[in-house]
């Protein structure tokens, strides 16, 4: 049976795993091993320094995403494993973009686009406006797709993967 684009979705999974040196060497020689591609990665220590929460993007179909599971059920370092595709979600991810090259009517522009969008000027000077951006990965997107029809070729993007909980009233990804 063919592999169709249909059949291949975004997923999320989130790892909990020992707080130890090499455990992200691992987890992602895994993926790269298998030539399965992450779309983002993220990790950090938890309330208990000595796991990590690793939140994992990446887009593939149903069979190859259960093989993934198992290899990482498997991997000595591995504490737990949660699917949280089908569950609701609070997700969120890190941006910067600064706009560079900039006049007084450009840093209005950015200006106004960061006051609709919900983000933050963090930095500026007579040429160059820096954004704060932590939004969910779609509206990060629609963003980017904005500031580059305003100010083309004159930005600059710096993305943390996704981190992720599972929600408890209301799903935001």
């Amino acid at each position: 049976m063919n592999r169709t684009d249909t059949d291949m979705k975004k997923r999320w999974i989130c790892l909990f795993v020992e707080n130890q040196t090499g455990t992200l060497a691992r987890i992602s020689g895994l993926f790269s091993g298998k030539c399965y591609n992450i779309d983002s990665l993220t990790v950090g220590e938890t309330e208990d320094p000595t796991i990590s929460r690793m939140t994992i993007t990446l887009t593939s179909d149903e069979k190859t995403f259960e093989q993934i599971k198992k290899q990482l059920n498997r991997s000595v370092e591995v504490i737990k494993v949660v699917d949280y595709t089908d569950l609701p979600l609070q997700s969120k991810e890190l941006m910067f973009v600064k706009i560079n090259h900039c006049t007084a009517g450009d840093k209005e522009e950015a200006f106004r686009i960061a006051s609709v969008f919900g983000v933050r000027v963090v930095d500026c000077d007579k040429r160059r406006v820096l954004l704060e951006c932590v939004q969910t990965e779609k509206k990060n997107n629609t963003l980017i797709g904005l500031l580059q029809q305003n100010f083309p070729n004159r930005i600059e993007v710096a993305r943390g993967g996704s981190v992720a909980v599972e929600a408890i009233t209301i799903n935001d990804r």
